[in-house]
């Protein structure tokens, strides 16, 4: 039995686990969810993860993980390398600040429970729309000097690291929701050349098996 990744082909949450999964190396199942159909609410995924959230990570052995950033720290400490976390704990607290304004600041309020309510409340599409773009430009102007002042190549540094995990796949999510990624030049160099890493190419949306064009 290998692992199995309840995913969502173009869920952040997931899809920053799958670049954490490939950058280690690791072989894993992928067992689409349809968010949309609201497969999550299902009994047999409410079994799974009793969120009915993704990803949940299910282990060789029938135990399951879940919460994305829980899910990549225990990667990185049951398979240390390549490392997610640099070595130095001042360099940890920088990336998991990157990591965390994305995941804790921006995703929560512009994930599809989020734009599902704003649409029972009448909000239309466009306003939908500008209430993602909103707050990840909010995010984004947090997290451009430090990427600015860190990144060389990746948000820390020359190797992809947990903020990386974050960050391209919130950039994806720029592309949808029409950012404006003109105050930004940082981050979208530094997504561009990021996504550019095999691992990272390989957890893409459009590469997975439940994408749809």
């Amino acid at each position: 039995m290998v692992l199995k990744l309840h995913s969502a082909w173009r869920a952040s949450a997931p899809y920053r686990v799958r670049i954490g999964l490939n950058l280690k190396g690791l072989a894993y199942e992928v067992a689409p969810v349809d968010l949309v159909a609201g497969q999550q609410k299902s009994d047999a995924y409410h079994a799974v993860n009793a969120q009915d959230l993704v990803p949940s990570l299910v282990l060789e052995d029938g135990r399951v993980l879940t919460q994305s950033l829980s899910i990549l720290e225990w990667l990185d400490e049951t398979h240390p390398q390549p490392p997610l976390l640099p070595m130095d704990a001042f360099d940890r607290q920088v990336v998991r600040a990157m990591a965390y304004i994305v995941a804790c600041d921006i995703h929560p309020v512009n994930n599809l429970r989020i734009l599902k309510t704003l649409a029972g409340l009448g909000v239309d599409e466009p306003g939908r729309n500008a209430w993602a773009a909103r707050w990840i430009t909010d995010g984004f102007g947090a997290l451009e000097p430090m990427v600015a002042r860190h990144g060389r190549g990746y948000a820390f540094g020359d190797a992809p690291t947990l903020a990386d995990a974050c960050l391209v796949p919130q950039v994806y999510n720029a592309a949808r929701f029409a950012v404006d990624m003109t105050p930004f030049p940082a981050i979208a160099a530094v997504a561009a050349s990021a996504a550019q890493h095999p691992a990272i190419a390989a957890a893409h949306p459009n590469l997975q098996p439940d994408a749809i064009s």
